[in-house]
Parts: structure tokens; sequence; C-alpha cells
């Protein structure tokens, strides 16, 4: 009796914790990114990210050594799709927003797609908590003093809600893709995403892209923000429904927050304090409750 708590208990923290590292693991790789955009542009960080990304995954899985079905090819190719258009649209709403908004209006996707396949009073209080708590995130006055109502911040709130509609789409076709292998899906997917991204960042960065100092560090923020956070979604995705998983993503909004708060001296707010406490509380109730969402292993 005592084991099949104890793997039962592992089943749904472990999920919880690769969620969580691949959230860490983006905020930091975004600090990183961040000191690329002068040079690059966002489609130049972007293709270099998703390039990396694509090259190391390829050397370390080797996917030719595993056949894929047809239909599995089909799952992949969108999966790939989706991640390079989600990664290209959000640094293009990174260049025109503040953070905050961004990634305020990105979670809208997730959001909805918890709240599509919610079932119940439970589960959709559950989701719509995540959303409160993730929207209370970002510093929404101090976002909105510097923003007036221009072209270009309707072209980066479009650009933030496509990146969320893309969100949604990746956690839906990465659980499909990841059926024929989670390697060779992130393999497969790594490679859409950077023939997606490449010729718009190509375009815009030129022969800046190949400077020896910009290749290091593109290396580490594909590491950092594709290779280990998508690894981790992977294995997570195998483990949780897509609705959980969704409903988990709120924890991205609050762990920048709280890097802020650690790495950068950034003061929170109550209402960001408040936020964080009910992110975790909803994380807690997720994965409790007779798991669940969670997909136990066979």
């Amino acid at each position: 009796m005592q084991s099949l708590a104890v793997g039962s208990l592992r089943a749904r923290l472990l999920p919880l914790l690769a969620v969580m590292g691949g959230v860490a693991s983006i905020q930091v790789g975004a600090a990183m990114a961040k000191t690329l955009f002068a040079r690059l542009g966002a489609p130049g960080v972007s293709t270099l990210r998703l390039g990396f990304a694509a090259l190391i995954i390829t050397l370390v899985v080797r996917p030719w050594r595993r056949p894929v079905g047809r239909r599995d090819l089909g799952a992949m190719a969108g999966y790939g799709v989706s991640l390079g258009v989600m990664n290209l649209s959000f640094y293009l709403a990174l260049a025109r927003l503040p953070l905050g908004v961004a990634v305020g209006l990105e979670f809208l996707g997730p959001l909805a797609l918890s709240l599509s396949g919610s079932r119940g009073v439970r589960e959709i209080s559950l989701a719509l908590a995540a959303g409160v708590g993730a929207l209370l995130m970002p510093d929404w006055k101090a976002s909105a003093a510097g923003l007036s109502l221009t072209p270009e911040t309707l072209i980066g709130a479009f650009f933030a809600i496509l990146s969320g509609a893309c969100w949604a789409a990746y956690i839906v076709l990465g659980k499909l893709a990841g059926k024929a292998g989670s390697g060779v899906a992130l393999s497969s997917g790594a490679l859409v995403a950077f023939a997606v991204a490449a010729p718009v960042g190509f375009i815009s960065a030129g022969s800046a892209l190949f400077s020896p100092d910009v290749l290091v560090l593109g290396a580490g923020v594909a590491i950092l923000s594709s290779v280990a956070p998508y690894s981790l979604d992977m294995y997570a995705l195998k483990h949780l429904d897509s609705r959980l998983f969704s409903l988990l993503t709120a924890l991205e909004p609050a762990s920048a927050a709280l890097a802020g708060y650690l790495l950068l001296g950034e003061k929170l707010s109550h209402a960001q304090i408040f936020a964080m406490g009910l992110i975790g509380l909803v994380s807690a109730l997720a994965l409790q409750g007779g798991g669940q969402g969670v997909i136990e292993p066979g």
C-alpha cells in the first residue's frame, strides 16, 4: 500500500516539477535573449534560438534511427509549425509591447484551452482562478502608463494573441506528436519550427547571425529557452492531460515576477504576491483530488 501511495505521489509531482523546471529555464533564457534584440531584431533572435535547438536535439536524439508513421508525421509537422509561429510572433510582440502586457495577452491561449476542456464546477473554477492569478501578475498600471493606442501597439497585441493561440496548439499537437516518441517529436518539431522562422530571421538579421559572440549567446539561449523547456514539456504532456497542462502554464508569469524579484531586485506589489499564492494553491489543488488530469504510468 505504501509503495502504491509513493508511486501515485510521484506520478503527480514529477510532471509538476517538469513544468516548473521548464518555466524557470525559459525565464533565464529570455533574459539572455534580450541582450541580442538590439543586434539581431526579434526574428533574428528567434531564428538563432530555433536553429541551435534543432541542431542540438537532432544530434542527441538521432531521429533517423526510428521510423515514423504517416499519421505521426502530420502531428509532428503541426507541432513544429505551432512552435515556430509561437516563438516568432511572441518576439514580434515583445518588440512592440512591455513584457507584462505581452505575457498577459499570450496567456489567453492556454487559458481558453483549459476552460474548453473543463468539466464541472471544480475544474472550471480552478481554470478561472489560474487565469485571474496569471493576469494579476503583470504590472498593468505601469505598462499602461507607457502605452498609447497606436498601430504599432495594436500590431503587438495581435502578435501576442497569435502567440497565445499557437501556445494552445503547441500543447494539443505536442501531446499527439509525443505518441511517436518524445525525442523524435522534439527533433522533428524543432526542425520544422526553424524552417518557419529562418526566412524572416535571415532577411532581418543577415550576416550578424554569424558573429562568434552572437553564436555563443545563441547556443545558450537555445538550450535554456528551447531544448530544456521543450524536453520537460514533452515529458509533462505524456503524464498530464492538455487541460491540466494548460492550467499549470499559469506558473510562467508567476515565475517571471519571482525571477525579477530575486535576480533583478524588482519589487512585488500586494496584488502580485496574492496572485503568486493563488497560482500555487490552484496548482496544488489541480494535482490532488484523485489525480484528475494525471495520466498514471502504465
